[in-house]
């Protein structure tokens, strides 16, 4: 790799570092998607790894924007996704973080990180990083000046099987400091007698391990949650509508539950 700080990391016929959907949405949600996309930009190549890696969770979360893009369809709310893969850089990383850009990941090894100098690190965080956050700061931002609620929801997906175990809950409710919203839609969750949803496993939010909800919802005293599914549940356009309906529906009714809890004198 070059340390030519004025060759740029993104071309200018290359996408963005974030995607954005109803930014005029009426919902008082946002939906995040961190980790919606395995591209690489061209000047990584593949950052040294085969095909198939690039198609696997250790690249992007399958499934997840699909489920979150019609979630935000349902419920008229505005979707900010991220363009690049998390082993270009991990938006929800504080970029600090030696995880932040990989050398491995899982058990594989990510050649193309390996060795990097500071100015590429730089690159990757100004051009990927930073654009996709201070968009979202924006936009809540935004929103917040004209009196709008804010309730912002982080859609991921997880693998089935890590290490060789087989994960048994179909989804998960995570959350770090602040339970208010994410318990009340892990509640509505679990009235589905035949779903295994877990609250905070096998993740939870955390400053160290997390970057979106800890800086855009909790340090701003948002309602907020971060939602994981099960990655063989939504491989595929049906499971993805059917969980984008499951997710939706959740998502109101602790809406409602919040803002009747609100209204308790």
């Amino acid at each position: 790799m070059t340390e030519d700080s004025d060759l740029q990391l993104l071309a200018s016929d290359e996408p963005p570092p974030w995607f954005e959907t109803r930014r005029e949405g009426q919902s008082n949600f946002i939906i995040l998607v961190d980790h919606a996309s395995a591209l690489i930009p061209r000047r990584l190549g593949n950052l040294g790894l085969p095909p198939a890696e690039l198609r696997r969770h250790i690249a992007w979360d399958i499934g997840a924007l699909g489920v979150a893009s019609r979630v935000a369809a349902a419920l008229h709310a505005p979707l900010v996704a991220q363009n690049y893969s998390r082993l270009v850089i991990d938006c929800n990383r504080h970029p600090d973080m030696s995880s932040s850009i990989p050398v491995v990941s899982e058990s594989s090894e990510v050649p193309g990180n390996r060795g990097m100098s500071e100015t590429e690190v730089a690159e990757r965080r100004a051009e990927v990083f930073w654009p996709y956050h201070d968009h979202i700061r924006a936009l809540i931002d935004e929103r917040l000046t004209t009196g709008r609620p804010c309730i912002v929801v982080a859609q991921h997906t997880m693998t089935d099987v890590y290490h060789g175990v087989r994960r048994p809950m179909h989804a998960a409710i995570l959350y770090n400091r602040d339970r208010r919203f994410a318990g009340l839609v892990l509640d509505r969750l679990r009235r589905e007698a035949d779903l295994i949803v877990a609250d905070n496993e096998p993740y939870f939010v955390s400053d160290a391990t997390d970057y979106s909800i800890p800086v855009h919802a909790e340090a701003r005293g948002l309602p907020h949650v971060e939602i994981e599914i099960r990655q063989d549940l939504v491989s595929d356009e049906a499971g993805q509508i059917q969980w984008a309906q499951r997710i939706a529906a959740a998502l109101r009714d602790a809406e409602a539950a919040l803002l009747s809890q609100a209204a308790v004198p």
